[in-house]
């Protein structure tokens, strides 16, 4: 039976590039996928497009790029990811200016598009299910609106002979399944296969989780070597069955605990785990140890899709100005306390109009807040205040109150910082699928 190998090279964003170097290296893969989108990324992404029309794009694209398309290209790999993030095509554009820097003529790299829907929603018939209401309803400045793509657009770069393919907007697992649509030849309206491919994708789609990675809790679970963790590969057969594996010699392990914990994450439902290509069920599934580091993953199902998708709506939610002060030695708590207490004083003296108003020690009360301050005597603790205003200029104020402090307020103050930042937020709602077009665009170095 034919087989195909997997691996993931990124799990967020920001994650390590050294793990997606050794996979592309020395992991005899077939694909290596790069996942860097979260909930919010995306809107932040469009923003960044707002101000300059060739950006939008995953910052550590180039990077990667640099790192694995030669040892991709001698050795076959082909690369799926959504770092095209608010730009696929500006992104498609920038690797193939890599590809040519480092001598890689005849790359073929693709950009799907289809996923901004913006222009696609109606006003009074979208529906933002947080809010209650439709778009035109919304009372906020709305910046984005993307939709999560199957793995169509994907399979179909793929199909045309693309080495790389960079999407926008995309479901996590989509990216993992459509190389098993392609190799396989599975139809798409092979439900359980689809189901089974989702799983897979699924289990890689958080790259370092699966391998040890949020996973150690010392005494507890120990993870060996996490400063070298390796990435996971997936040895996926022609029903869409794998191995979960990773390579030799790196650090962390794959278990069936490790498994277990990543199947649960962010899974609602283990019945109908909603995607754009199927209605994963997951509550038949098998992980079974096979050998050291190598847990065989089976009996995934899946049921028709809903014929919709996902949408992520993003805004401009407010402003946020924040400072933090510390205090340490005996007595830190009470004069952190007291450091809130001016803070709470000085704001409503000047008259800051906020819609929030948070105030904590980190130390004490920061996560857990029925702990009372007098609870607890650390040797140090972190005064944090953060306001949630209308406007940047609001904001900043608060930084300079609880800079005040080293002069106005209790002993021994130190360390302080401040910032305002723009919050962007995220609601959704669902679009027929109908209703857009994905496509890709393809290019050659």
């Amino acid at each position: 039976m034919k087989t195909i190998r997997i691996g993931t090279g990124a799990g967020f964003s920001g994650d390590r590039i050294e793990p997606a170097v050794d996979l592309a290296a020395k992991g005899n893969l077939d694909y290596l996928v790069f996942e860097c989108l979260a909930e919010r990324t995306i809107a932040l992404a469009q923003q960044a497009k707002m101000h300059d029309p060739n950006a939008g794009f995953d910052p550590l694209l180039e990077r990667r790029m640099r790192a694995v398309l030669p040892i991709c290209r001698e050795k076959g790999v082909r690369v799926i990811s959504n770092m095209g993030a608010a730009n696929p095509v500006a992104a498609a554009k920038h690797t193939i200016k890599i590809a040519r820097e480092l001598g890689l003529s005849g790359l073929r790299v693709a950009a799907v598009q289809g996923d901004n829907v913006l222009d696609v929603l109606s006003p009074d018939a979208f529906v933002i299910d947080e809010a209650n209401c439709t778009l035109g309803e919304f009372k906020k400045e709305v910046i984005s609106a993307n939709a999560y793509l199957g793995a169509g657009g994907i399979v179909d770069a793929l199909k045309a002979g693309a080495d790389v393919v960079l999407t926008g907007r995309a479901a996590d697992p989509a990216m993992f399944l459509a190389p098993q649509i392609f190799e396989f030849g599975w139809q798409m309206d092979d439900w359980t296969r689809l189901g089974r491919g989702t799983l897979v994708g699924h289990l890689l789609e958080c790259g370092g989780q699966v391998t040890g990675g949020y996973f150690a809790d010392p005494g507890l679970k120990d993870v060996p070597d996490l400063a070298n963790l390796g990435f996971p590969i997936a040895e996926v057969d022609e029903d869409g069955n794998a191995i979960i594996t990773k390579l030799p010699g790196t650090g962390g392990f794959v278990n069936a605990a490790t498994c277990k914990e990543q199947l649960l994450y962010e899974v609602h439902d283990p019945k109908r785990y909603i995607q754009p290509d199927v209605i994963a069920d997951f509550s038949a599934v098998q992980i079974t140890e096979v050998g050291p580091d190598r847990v065989a993953v089976s009996n995934g199902d899946g049921l028709p899709k809903t014929g919709s998708l996902k949408v992520s709506i993003g805004y401009i939610d407010s402003c946020v100005g924040e400072g933090q002060i510390s205090y340490a030695g005996p007595g830190a708590t009470a004069r952190g306390q007291l450091a809130l207490d001016i803070l709470h004083q000085r704001i409503d003296q000047i008259g800051i109009a906020c819609d929030e108003v948070r105030g904590e020690l980190i130390g004490v009360n920061s996560i857990f807040k029925d702990v009372a301050a007098s609870d607890c005597a650390p040797s140090e603790v972190r005064v944090r205040f953060v306001v949630r205003t209308r406007d940047l200029q609001t904001a900043a104020r608060i930084g300079e109150e609880v800079e005040s402090l080293y002069l106005n307020g209790p002993a021994g103050g130190g360390g302080v910082t401040k910032s305002t930042r723009e919050i962007v937020a995220i609601v959704s709602g669902l679009l027929p699928e109908d209703r857009l077009v994905t496509r890709f665009e393809m290019m050659e170095a």
